[in-house]
């Protein structure tokens, strides 16, 4: 017997994985905080999302780059 979708919905979000996560669809899991910015982040207009983008890639290029 399969659960329904409601079900591994409140599984995954008990859990805090993602339903990918929880059904072997992927292999990174996300932690729900991360999510949630992530989903906030797609509801800003294109010019934000640009400009955010932008400085996280390059935050995360100096992190990378300290870590050597």
């Amino acid at each position: 017997m399969k659960p329904s979708i409601e079900v591994t919905a409140k599984m995954a979000n008990y859990l805090s994985v993602s339903l990918d996560f929880l059904v072997g669809a992927s292999d990174e899991q996300m932690d729900k905080s991360t999510m949630n910015r992530i989903l906030e982040l797609q509801k800003l207009p294109d010019d934000d999302k640009q400009h955010i983008f932008y400085t996280l890639d390059n935050l995360i290029k100096a992190a990378k780059l300290k870590a050597l």
